[in-house]
């Protein structure tokens, strides 16, 4: 009798679209990383629509890079990938290598101070898919909402559902929602200024 296969996180995930379409990305073995589901992310990019041409993305809790290498391969210009754990700065690394992803920057830091310390309306799209353990969803919003451009979007990957009257005080209103299993997904769009400090 053959043991039952290990359940878990996937061991890689795929680029799902543009110029580095089936390309495989490693997913390590790690507490609280769980890269976003392909069909998440097909969902995601069908509302930004295919093409982020010229597009500034900063991927906050980079982890396996998922969102962040799936926005460069669909043309953006500039992707900062943030991610605090070595082992995981060292595979997006070998990553944005192999895949020879110029407009990739990694930085090994802490996603809330790399955030907090950014410049205002400095990206399009901010892509936040903390640990859920943690409870940094309302934290890393209050850090991201800022760095957006008005009209820009924030992604939210939480294990609930948020609404406008819970992030129009930084400025942001709900433009999609959806949810896969435990996971609910936001797409936020910058509407107005923040009126948190």
């Amino acid at each position: 009798m053959t043991a039952a296969p290990r359940r878990g996180p996937p061991r890689e995930v795929r680029i799902i679209g543009g110029q580095w379409k089936r390309s495989k990305l490693p997913v390590a073995d790690l507490p609280g990383l769980r890269p976003t589901p392909d069909r998440v992310r097909e969902t995601l990019f069908n509302w930004l629509g295919q093409d982020l041409d010229g597009w500034r993305c900063l991927d906050a809790f980079a982890g396996s890079g998922a969102l962040g290498f799936e926005a460069a391969s669909r043309g953006a210009a500039v992707v900062v990938l943030v991610e605090r754990e070595r082992s995981l700065v060292r595979s997006l690394n070998e990553c944005r290598e192999r895949l020879g992803a110029n407009a990739v920057k990694i930085e090994s830091a802490d996603s809330l101070a790399f955030m907090r310390r950014g410049s205002p309306a400095s990206y399009e799209l901010v892509f936040i898919d903390p640990p859920f353990g943690a409870n940094l969803f309302e934290s890393a919003l209050s850090a991201a909402a800022p760095l957006v451009v008005f009209g820009g979007f924030v992604y939210l990957e939480a294990d609930r559902a948020f609404d406008d009257a819970g992030v129009a005080p930084l400025g942001l209103a709900v433009h999609r929602h959806g949810r896969a299993g435990a996971v609910h997904f936001h797409l936020l769009q910058r509407t107005a200024d923040s009126t948190i400090a």
